[in-house]
């Protein structure tokens, strides 16, 4: 019988780890690694090898020899006995305006209270900027089976009125203007922008710079459907392609 049982035991003590803590670490049930401990039943190797590469430890020290709490320190320098000395990853916070919350967000969206009380996402991505969620609700910016549908979620950096006009023109923005707040493209025009639609039949709308109250330019995109890869361009490509190797074979 190998040391294993005794050894995860003696980790999570190290660790401060209950057995539900430990066991949804590499996806186990309780009573499983319960099993484990009390010398019940022996684990899988993969399953070994799993806690083994997380805590820094070979496999032989973890099967063969009853590892000490020092044992331990020294195979993972970061290894401490408290929790919360313990590194954690975090994901960027952002605000997230849904359809249900648009219409109060037009009236309140400079009130600290009521955007932390806004529903939130969080993703793996800068953290030093300001960025703003957007569920979008409209067919404005759909194209066929391209462009943004009810549903997909929009995240724009936050764009001071100072610096719209270093803008590319086309630029997909979430503008807030007046009593409105507008996913669209962003055409500017001396002080004046145009926000256009994907739709030709849509007319543009148009204000002042001076009336934006806020403009959030859309750096990334999460799609409620899987989008289509395949361009035209692409498909003649490949077209193009699979002709040139027909006229090869033909030439040989």
């Amino acid at each position: 019988m190998s040391f294993f049982g005794k050894n995860i035991k003696k980790i999570r003590s190290v660790k401060r780890l209950s057995q539900q803590a430990f066991a949804e670490l590499f996806n186990l049930k309780r009573a499983t690694l319960g099993a484990y401990e009390e010398g019940r039943s022996e684990p899988k190797i993969d399953t070994i090898i799993k806690i083994a590469n997380y805590f820094s430890i070979p496999i032989d020290n973890l099967l063969t020899s009853e590892l000490t709490v020092n044992n331990l320190l020294q195979f993972k320098e970061d290894l401490t006995l408290e929790t919360e000395k313990l590194s954690k990853e975090t994901f960027t916070t952002i605000p997230c305006v849904t359809e249900k919350t648009i219409t109060e967000y037009i009236k309140h969206h400079n009130k600290t209270s009521f955007i932390d009380d806004l529903p939130k996402i969080q993703l793996p991505i800068n953290s030093q900027k300001k960025l703003r969620a957007y569920t979008v609700s409209n067919l404005e910016m759909a194209n066929h089976n391209n462009g943004l549908y009810p549903n997909d979620i929009v995240i724009g950096e936050f764009t001071p009125n100072n610096t719209i006009k270093n803008l590319k023109n086309g630029e997909l923005t979430l503008t807030l203007v007046k009593s409105e707040l507008i996913l669209r493209k962003l055409y500017i025009d001396n002080d004046s922008v145009a926000l256009r639609a994907n739709h030709k039949n849509i007319p543009d709308k148009t204000f002042s710079i001076t009336d934006i109250k806020e403009l959030w330019k859309i750096q990334y995109v999460f799609f409620n459907r899987i989008p289509d890869l395949n361009t035209s361009i692409e498909n003649k490509l490949s077209f193009l392609e699979q002709e040139l190797l027909k006229l090869k074979r033909e030439l040989q």
